[in-house]
């Protein structure tokens, strides 16, 4: 008999055949695959990039319309004179508008320069207390108007840091303000400092506001992410305000945890490491999971 040996000889290659057969399939798949995940970023980006023309539109257009239309009547005072209390009006009108659309440009700035890594410091002792003391004296006045009991707790003799004071003032503000836009009449805002654990400076800001879903917090916490993306959201923001805060937390060695629940309100616990200790390394300090608690 000779045929004895074709049989592995034509079995070896019916295995080479379904292999060859088995990884073509693998890499359709696998394109198939790619293609998809491909389309579906795409599908994303293009969606966030939509509603991020979108609010930039509206933010934007909005303080340049209140600018145009008011300083349009006093440029025409003479022929359709103004009584003194209008002109006052209309002046502050104008500079609240311009105020906010500068404010929305150095946002659009900061995070540019932040994400290209081209942002920079000027970073010495800075008493952080003092900082967010005056931080939020800033906005007394609009929690009053808000109805909103805006509470301090910082902490004696606190440590020195090394940081920006520009720059922290920027970043309590943002957050400050924040949760005073999400907290509705007859609500509370607590602004709290204390020494951490390691050294250095724990900032915490509560609100008892409408507070945000895990999805939630992960689209405020992305650059010109909008919670609410509708035009008819109830709260204006470009959506660059924690991003920014995050970011610059960070560039002081420090780490900012965001935890909130839907209905009961958000906390924004912000970790500065001591003057002479700046290093990210902050991060895997236990402070984070200790400053929950006043």
């Amino acid at each position: 008999m000779l045929f004895g040996p074709v049989g592995p000889a034509k079995s070896n290659s019916l295995l080479d055949e379904y292999s060859s057969l088995l990884s073509d399939a693998v890499l359709r798949h696998r394109a198939r695959s790619a293609e998809q995940s491909a389309r579906i970023e795409a599908e994303l980006a293009n969606k966030v990039k939509s509603e991020f023309i979108s609010n930039m539109s509206h933010e934007l257009r909005t303080p340049l319309n209140t600018v145009i239309g008011f300083s349009k009547l006093l440029a025409e005072h003479r022929e359709r004179p103004l009584s003194s209390k209008e002109i006052a009006e209309y002046g502050a009108l104008i500079h609240d508008a311009a105020g906010h659309l500068l404010s929305v440009i150095n946002d659009i700035l900061d995070i540019s320069k932040l994400q290209s890594g081209k942002f920079t410091l000027d970073a010495r002792e800075t008493s952080i207390g003092d900082i967010l003391s005056n931080a939020t004296n800033a906005y007394r006045m609009m929690a009053s108007e808000a109805h909103v009991d805006l509470r301090t707790e910082i902490a004696p003799n606190l440590p020195p840091i090394r940081g920006d004071a520009e720059k922290l003032r920027q970043i309590f503000m943002n957050i400050i303000s924040n949760a005073l836009k999400f907290t509705p009449a007859n609500g509370i805002v607590e602004v709290s400092a204390r020494r951490s654990i390691s050294g250095g400076v724990v900032v915490a800001i509560r609100d008892s506001g409408i507070g945000m879903s895990a999805e939630e917090i992960d689209v405020a916490m992305t650059p010109f992410g909008q919670v609410d993306g509708s035009r008819s959201r109830w709260r204006e923001g470009a959506g660059l305000g924690l991003p920014i805060a995050k970011a610059l937390i960070e560039l002081h060695g420090g780490v900012l945890e965001l935890r909130s629940k839907k209905g009961t309100g958000t906390d924004v616990v912000m970790a500065f490491p001591a003057h002479d200790n700046v290093s990210p390394a902050l991060s895997t300090d236990p402070l984070i999971e200790a400053a929950s608690t006043p």
